[in-house]
């Protein structure tokens, strides 16, 4: 039987978020490494959220591939101590016309997992972020200002990250560094900022920055 803290302390992922963009191999893996002195049993458990970043927003099962889109393999691993073994990440069929997003609860358990329906312990884990791109994204990001209210929306087919802000007032002065979003495609982020002033933000789709102003 492994303790929590030890199990909390000694899985190690390779990453945490997993990008599968258009023109790349459909696949990447995750290597999940045994730092600890003790035998660990690791579940990989698939979920797809759907309406992400919205009111509605879920995550349901998606341990069937040809349903979920998405195949996880293996989804049980038994790590000796230092020990590393790699959990496959892969797109099950063609590419969505709009970005599906997952998350891959990859997590310590006590003691050898039989079955699906055993009873477990659960220790801390990750929550691999997965990304799914569509084979033709749209950035399509449009927003509004009121004073210092802004409001953005994401009105494409693929999340962007919008990070890296800043802001100064009109003497160029008094800059302030701004929150980072991930923004999934059909959602809206709003915030007050600071001056009256243009926002300046990066923002990126997979690979691909650009800056802009709001």
């Amino acid at each position: 039987m492994l303790s929590p803290s030890a199990a909390s302390a000694d899985m190690v992922l390779s990453q945490v978020i997993v990008d599968l963009e258009p023109n790349e191999a459909p696949r990447d893996d995750i290597e999940v490494s045994n730092t600890g002195s003790e035998r660990m049993y690791v579940l990989a458990e698939p979920f797809e959220i759907l309406n992400p970043g919205t009111r509605e927003e879920s995550r349901v099962d998606a341990r069937d591939p040809l349903a979920a889109g998405l195949l996880v393999s293996p989804q049980r691993i038994v790590l000796a101590p230092g020990e590393r073994r790699v959990i496959r990440v892969a797109l099950a069929g063609v590419r969505p016309a709009r970005e599906r997003v997952y998350r891959v609860a990859i997590r310590p358990v006590a003691g050898e997992v039989t079955s699906e329906v055993s009873a477990v312990k659960v220790l801390v884990g990750y929550d691999v972020l997965v990304l799914a791109r569509p084979a033709q994204a749209t950035d399509a990001l449009t927003s509004e200002r009121v004073g210092r209210a802004l409001l953005i929306r994401n009105e494409g087919n693929a999340s962007q990250e919008i990070f890296d802000g800043k802001q100064c007032d009109g003497e160029g002065k008094d800059c302030r560094a701004l929150p980072a979003k991930r923004l999934y495609a059909g959602a809206i982020w709003e915030q007050t900022l600071p001056h009256d002033t243009p926002a300046h933000f990066s923002v990126a789709r997979g690979s691909r920055v650009t800056k802009l102003a709001f």
